[in-house]
């Protein structure tokens, strides 16, 4: 299940930025006192009573000598992108036009909007009633400084969480991502048969995460499309480009399995790396795509040196399936969906504990674990407490003498066992240390 976009906004200097770092748990946005500090867009990860979600702090709204048509586009875009929206205004200077305008802005979305007043430090909730003027319903008393009211605000915007659906329910849930113009529009379209998806030769023709429903030898699949990323400083503060890349980062944790897209016919970039780390990260089961492979000049060596470089450049998820295929001609594309079903099947596998453990019991039997300050890792059990990734916990006499080129044999000695090709696997050690 996607992580829902909840999307803090209001005037500078409100206290969003200080509501953000609280939330997410540790100091992310810069905390300033002067007004228009945060200029970029900051996302975090965070959890409130078992919802994980995903918090974006933003820039601050002003309507000095009116409501400049690119801070209303600031507006809009975070409304647009956000599941949930928190309106954050100052308790302390009360009610101001500038908070009026906002709000109009706001009861005019169709997202719902939760309204904040904040610096309330001493509980002083007779402030708050100005702000019913506002129409958009009760406003929830807070200070984010002293972390008062900062719960029953979170209890209020997970309520309002999308209700969670199994996305197998509507088939697998498959999102094409990588930098732009490596042609993920172009497979897309080749893959479903139709030109569902814009396609055009310059960059950034992608502007949202666009999502298809279609069946395919009587399955049913759901293809995203997602917007290409560049590297961060390669985008302007203010654009359209940052909101687009939130919505793919937001795929990505959605999806079921994640395509990543590079370009053939040009180097690996550190971009390519960057965004395949992304998808490694969220544990999600992908395959890389080496697109544009018919404008490849070709002998008998070829794809053998563009194995050697990604296994160069991916050597931290040496488990990634590769494929290479040409949107243009449609060759290999067909095989994606399969190749989608495949890893996807390696990601869901459940191993049982006796078969484990007899795995286990080899692997250390072929390489003992090594010694440290003369004493041995011992491996008393094993057994898998998740899927999608797929994720085992060893007990162990002490989880600080696992070394980390003993954990990587470990957890390729359970690749080679049972085939988990395409997915990350997590590996988790605990015991106690042995009593001297």
């Amino acid at each position: 299940m996607a992580k829902p976009l909840v999307a803090i906004v209001g005037r500078s200097n409100v206290g969003k930025s200080t509501f953000f770092n609280r939330v997410a748990g540790k100091r992310i946005s810069i905390v300033k006192d002067t007004p228009g500090v945060t200029r970029d867009r900051i996302y975090a990860d965070a959890e409130w009573c078992g919802k994980h979600f995903t918090l974006i702090d933003t820039g601050g709204i002003e309507s000095e000598g009116g409501f400049y048509a690119e801070i209303r586009r600031q507006a809009e875009l975070a409304i647009e992108i956000a599941d949930v929206v928190i309106f954050m205004v100052d308790g302390r200077d009360g009610l101001l036009s500038s908070d009026k305008e906002v709000a109009s802005l706001l009861r005019n979305a169709s997202k719902p909007i939760v309204l904040a007043v904040n610096k309330l430090d001493n509980n002083e909730t007779d402030s708050i009633y100005d702000f019913y003027e506002l129409g958009l319903g009760d406003p929830y008393s807070i200070s984010c400084l002293q972390g008062l009211g900062i719960g029953d605000l979170l209890d209020e915007v997970t309520k309002l969480f999308p209700k969670n659906e199994d996305s197998k329910e509507n088939g697998l849930s498959i999102a094409f991502v990588g930098k732009p113009n490596v042609g993920k529009s172009s497979l897309v379209n080749r893959i479903l048969g139709f030109d569902r998806v814009i396609v055009s030769d310059i960059a950034g023709t992608t502007r949202d995460a666009i999502d298809t429903p279609f069946e395919y030898n009587g399955a049913t699949y759901n293809i995203i499309d997602t917007a290409g990323m560049r590297r961060k400083r390669g985008i302007e503060d203010e654009s359209v480009e940052r909101y687009s890349v939130m919505r793919a980062i937001s795929a990505i944790s959605r999806a079921d399995v994640v395509i990543v897209v590079f370009d053939a016919s040009e180097e690996i970039s550190e971009q390519d790396v960057r965004i395949a780390g992304m998808v490694h990260d969220e544990g999600k089961p992908s395959v890389i795509v080496m697109n544009k492979w018919d404008s490849i000049e070709k002998d008998t060596f070829t794809i053998e040196k563009y194995k050697d470089s990604l296994a160069t450049q991916l050597s931290f998820m040496s488990y990634f399936r590769a494929e290479y295929v040409s949107a243009k001609t449609g060759k290999r594309v067909e095989k994606l969906l399969d190749v989608a079903e495949e890893v996807y099947y390696n990601s869901s596998k459940r191993i049982s504990t006796g078969l484990l453990n007899d795995t286990v019991r080899e692997a250390i039997a072929m390489s003992e674990p090594p010694t440290h300050s003369g004493r041995r890792l011992k491996i008393m059990y094993c057994t898998q407490v998740g899927t999608n990734p797929p994720q085992f916990v060893f007990f162990v006499n002490d989880e600080k003498l696992v070394h980390f080129s003993y954990k990587r044999y470990l957890e390729n000695s359970l690749r080679r066992a049972f085939g988990f090709e395409g997915t990350p696997l997590r590996l988790k050690f605990t015991g106690r240390k042995e009593e001297e």
